[in-house]
């Protein structure tokens, strides 16, 4: 079942609140607003890049299925995006492109599929 629409004016708020700790301006923010962002920002993915082939990961906060092609059931996806939610968040509104992040190991990414960077970033300021 997809997700609710992502409100834009919702993520844009959301994110605007972890921008100074994303650049380094700023403490970590409290759980539930780097949550929201997180959370709010993957679901804008998934809306951008239906699909059901590549999974995307951001412990603890969420995971979302996205980008079309063969359907993943059970067990260990084959395409899996696995990363922190800094660098997610950072790769979410352009802060970091994705070569940079794959180079400095702030991103597994496994599988034929799971290259983002044509579906990156989902949100800019």
């Amino acid at each position: 079942m997809p997700s609710k629409p992502v409100d834009p004016h919702e993520l844009r708020a959301a994110v605007a609140a972890v921008l100074p700790w994303l650049e380094g301006a700023a403490d970590q923010p409290e759980r539930p607003v780097l949550a929201a962002a997180v959370r709010l920002s993957l679901r804008t993915l998934e809306q951008v890049a239906p699909g059901r082939s590549v999974e995307v990961r951001v412990p603890p906060f969420a995971a979302v299925q996205c980008v079309e092609g063969p359907r993943h059931t059970r067990g260990t996806p084959p395409n899996v995006v696995e990363t922190d939610p800094r660098t997610w968040l950072s790769l979410a509104v352009g802060r970091l492109d994705w070569a940079t992040a794959l180079e400095d190991a702030r991103v597994t990414a496994s599988g034929s599929r799971a290259d983002l960077s044509g579906l990156l970033p989902v949100l800019r300021f």
